[in-house]
């Protein structure tokens, strides 16, 4: 059997590839500058391809679109933003629209489903909240159109129902608490305070006699205006 030659080694060995030499630093610097000189000369030379604005603009929309459901307002506000031209941006907002990319319709009524359902809030704040974000105010009224006055007062007592489980303090107390809370999210006091009265009146023997005593219009007149707050988030 053939062995190893005596004396031969690996590795590191007298029969190793001789090392490369170590460029200095400033050699290294220099072969850098060089790559880099010679790729930027390749893009300016004519290689490279002038940006297509319109594309640029459809990039811009799909990433939003990718986020959550845009209205075409909130769309023309990035584009706007981004220094995208007017013309550009109307025509691939317009296309968008044709294909149903964009429906501010749509938009709206998911909006006012989710919105109401998910955080409670009235008509009032969700008017508020879609013409924050440029929803056509026909188009808004459409979509509201579904939540009525007894909707709304099923969501006021769901809410109240829910806070009266840890609420804690005198019954004048409570009813200020739940009234302002109502009115945050955009209830009227027509609806806040009726509901606050009946739900505290079926709490406890001291609340039902405080709901029998108190002055409704007094009360009503001590309901923040929930137009002085933004009771939404953006």
């Amino acid at each position: 059997m053939a062995g190893r030659r005596r004396g031969a080694r690996t590795g590191r060995g007298w029969d190793a590839a001789p090392p490369r030499p170590r460029a200095s630093r400033a050699g290294r610097a220099a072969e850098a500058a060089g790559s880099t000189d010679h790729a930027t000369g390749s893009a300016a030379g004519g290689g490279g391809q002038p940006v297509d604005e319109a594309q640029q603009a459809r990039d811009i929309c799909l990433r939003q679109l990718a986020v959550r459901p845009r209205t075409r307002a909130e769309l023309a506000a990035v584009l706007r933003r981004r220094g995208i031209s007017e013309a550009t941006a109307s025509s691939v907002l317009d296309r968008y629209d044709e294909v149903g990319m964009i429906d501010d319709a749509s938009f709206a009524q998911a909006w006012v489903t989710s919105r109401h359902h998910g955080r409670g809030l009235a008509r009032r704040s969700l008017a508020a909240e879609l013409r924050q974000r440029g929803v056509d105010p026909q188009i808004a009224r459409d979509a509201l159109d579904g939540l009525d006055e007894s909707t709304e007062r099923a969501t006021a007592a769901e809410l109240v129902e829910r806070k009266l489980r840890t609420a804690r303090g005198a019954p004048d107390v409570v009813f200020r608490r739940l009234v302002a809370m109502l009115a945050r999210k955009g209830y009227s006091a027509g609806v806040a305070v009726p509901v606050v009265r009946e739900a505290l009146a079926a709490r406890s023997a001291e609340a039902a006699e405080f709901t029998d005593t108190v002055d409704a219009e007094v009360l009503i007149g001590e309901v923040p205006d929930p137009d002085a707050e933004q009771p939404w988030s953006t």
